[in-house]
């Protein structure tokens, strides 16, 4: 095993807050696996990823951006970019490490891609279980799919939701009856590693697991929930306040650092719910912190067969969050089929206190709890504010990191996993050519440096020049250095360019566009540029705010490409 080119494992949770673990400030679930990991290696609090979940994860296996690999929306169009699927733009990183020698493995979600020819078999996946859409039962419960008329396509009735290997299976059928997520996820990606042939475990592996929790609907064993009962009864502002010290006192945010308001969106304080809409939003509550820890006792499996193997400390680890705590509903409709929500849960779910968190129960927690998880950053998921797309990432790798239980609050981001699996494996970029077809060069830069001196208090894997995006429906920012513009149209924002230096305001509080015309107007030629290059058109809504501009921009863009 000693001989062997590094493994690689990724663990991915599904909209995980930054401070629901507690390696990342929280107190209340329990989280010991990951806290070890974070013992024995990296925790970054400076990794960023997408606002939202298919553009995180298109941007983590081709290691450029969503709108280049073809996720520039998580809906469909006709543009470059924009296929609504990991395009064949980009050598994925387990197409390069497949060809490189590496047997590789994913269980969980996709999300990137719905037909056969877009699966992960048919990016570079050997074994494979996976769910393709973004979002399900985490019981495997979907009656709203099995009860639709003939005219919807196969996918919304269970047919094509599914897939082993490189075939579609039935999902009420062919998954064990005891099917939960986060358990089977882990069953089939452990199966797949014990049951590797003679000739595969001679191979080094590339491993993917992709939880779908803690992502909505809220569902739990009850013997898990039973656990947190009660631990939420003071409500948000409560858990966000003691989520915040932990936070300083575990030198994760500066001391004296000011954070956002509780992001809230529109909703009721909880000082003024009642009773009972108090217990039902606190039991949403103690379901999404029995998912979280299901989550580590998974990761815990994996470590303990890692052990067990003896290949442990020759398996470059990262477990990340996909984006910022959810606090709405923006992936509802695909999932549901074209149905009202309203009409769904009254004719499917019972979502009565007593059965929240059941199979048959669907309820979400709100941008309250979100607002909680995500501070001291404003926002929360589809916000490109840091709220939405501050995340944890921990990083283990003995071999490299010589130093353990170390904090750096360097700027990455999700781009660079592609690069540092790519280094540490000794494996090159194909370049502009690959498997017959032309793709593009990557965005993301290698940690390793970082990797080798954790302990720098000035190296910096972005230089104060490089300039990164996001965009998403007109929700834009870009940064420079600790330099940020952002653009939030209503109703998550004021509709106009803000100016944050981050550097002493994490929380985005103290906007600088007016006081500092010169540095916005010189970060608004920054996205000018990260606009160009990355392929950005957005019908729905231009933030550079001069439509007849942005139009012979897209014409352009269209003649380019």
């Amino acid at each position: 095993m000693a001989a062997k080119k590094p493994n690689f494992l990724i663990i991915v949770a599904d909209d995980l807050g930054f401070s629901d673990t507690t390696p990342y400030g929280s107190q209340d679930i329990e989280t010991p696996n990951l806290q070890r990991l974070a013992d024995e290696g990296l925790r970054m609090t400076g990794f960023h990823t997408a606002a939202s979940c298919s553009p995180t994860r298109a941007m983590l296996l081709s290691g450029t951006d969503s709108h280049i690999a073809g996720l520039g929306c998580m809906a469909e169009n006709d543009k470059p970019g924009y296929e609504g699927y990991l395009n064949y733009r980009v050598a994925a990183l387990p197409e390069i490490l497949q060809d490189s020698g590496y047997f590789t493995l994913m269980s969980g979600k996709w999300h990137l891609g719905l037909k056969k020819e877009l699966s992960p078999h048919a990016r570079g996946f050997t074994k494979v279980l996976s769910s393709l859409p973004g979002a399900g039962n985490h019981y495997n419960h979907e009656p709203q799919l099995y009860d639709l008329p003939e005219k919807p396509t196969a996918i919304f009735k269970g047919d094509g939701i599914w897939m082993e290997n490189d075939k579609f299976i039935n999902g009420s059928q062919d998954l064990p009856k005891d099917f939960y997520s986060s358990n089977t996820f882990t069953e089939y990606f452990l199966k797949f590693l014990d049951k590797r042939t003679e000739e595969q475990n001679e191979q080094p592996f590339f491993g993917y697991l992709a939880f779908t929790a803690p992502h909505w609907p809220l569902q739990a064993p009850p013997e898990l929930v039973e656990k947190y009962r009660g631990k939420y009864d003071d409500g948000p502002v409560a858990l966000r306040d003691i989520r915040l010290t932990s936070l300083i006192e575990k030198g994760l945010v500066p001391p004296d650092v000011e954070a956002a308001p509780l992001h809230t969106l529109g909703t009721k304080p909880w000082d003024d719910l009642t009773d009972e809409e108090c217990m039902r939003s606190a039991r949403t509550m103690e379901v999404y912190a029995a998912m979280v820890d299901l989550i580590d006792t998974n990761v815990g499996r994996v470590l303990k067969y890692l052990e067990e193997t003896r290949e442990l400390d020759n398996t470059f680890i990262a477990f990340m969050s996909d984006n910022g705590a959810e606090g709405q509903l923006l992936e509802a409709l695909p999932i549901l089929a074209g149905y009202t929500l309203d009409d769904i849960l009254k004719k499917h779910y019972d979502n009565s206190l007593e059965n929240i968190g059941n199979h048959n129960s669907f309820v979400w927690y709100g941008p309250q709890w979100a607002g909680a998880a995500t501070a001291p950053s404003r926002g929360a998921k589809s916000h490109t504010t840091e709220g939405g797309i501050h995340c944890p990432c921990i990083v283990r790798y003995p071999p490299v990191l010589q130093e353990s239980g170390v904090i750096s609050d360097a700027f990455t981001t999700v781009m660079d996993i592609l690069p540092t699996v790519l280094d540490l494996a000794g494996v090159k970029h194909p370049g502009i050519l690959f498997r017959g077809r032309e793709v593009v060069p990557i965005r993301g830069k290698s940690w390793l440096p970082l990797l080798q001196n954790p302990m720098s208090k000035t190296l910096q894997i972005y230089q104060p020049t490089d300039i990164v995006g996001w965009e998403q429906l007109g929700i834009a920012a870009v940064r420079v250095g600790n330099w940020k513009a952002l653009f939030m149209p209503p109703p998550k924002g004021p509709g106009r360019w803000e100016l944050y230096n981050l550097s002493n305001d994490l929380g985005e509080i103290h906007d600088l566009a007016e006081k500092e015309p010169e540095k916005l107007k010189e970060m608004l030629a920054h996205y000018e540029t990260y606009f160009h290059e990355t392929g950005v058109f957005d019908s729905y809504h231009d933030p550079r705010g001069d439509e007849a501009e942005a139009e012979a921009s897209r014409s352009k863009q269209e003649e380019d490409v």
